[in-house]
């Protein structure tokens, strides 16, 4: 399971370092992609072939489940580490998260996120005004 938030930077190069902790439970190769809310989503194979498998039983016939898996799908990366525990993250996918430098890489149970440190601090500041709120309608529908 990941958890927790981590503060980073890209190089030049556009390499960042992934949490130790995370390092191990994704795996000597991984999947970078497009995520949601302006962020990259991380998964370890296994997850993203359960993601996979999820994502063919969609129905086709829908416009907007088409659009959506042609962009998931064709921003996807199959990455892994450096001997630094670094990986390169694209130009295309640094362009949809923001990212220029400063990141931050946070676990969030089955995958992991990275966010341009921008981002994720006014997506922070907003949920945190709202996660009472947020706790109840989750708790509602039986979490």
């Amino acid at each position: 399971m990941f958890m927790g938030e981590y503060q980073h930077s890209l190089d030049e190069k556009g390499r960042m370092i992934i949490p130790a902790k995370f390092r191990e439970d994704l795996g000597e190769k991984f999947i970078v992609t497009r995520g949601l809310d302006n962020c990259l989503f991380v998964y370890p194979l296994v997850q993203w072939k359960i993601l996979e498998e999820k994502v063919r039983e969609l129905p086709t016939s829908h416009a907007d489940t088409r659009s959506f898996v042609r962009l998931f799908f064709s921003g996807a990366v199959e990455a892994e580490l450096d001997k630094q525990g670094r990986v390169v993250i694209s130009q295309k996918l640094r362009e949809h998260a923001k990212i220029e430098k400063d990141v931050f890489v946070i676990g969030v149970s089955t995958k992991v996120e990275i966010w341009s440190k921008e981002a994720w601090e006014a997506y922070a500041v907003k949920a945190n005004e709202s996660y009472e709120a947020i706790a109840e309608t989750i708790v509602n529908i039986g979490i």
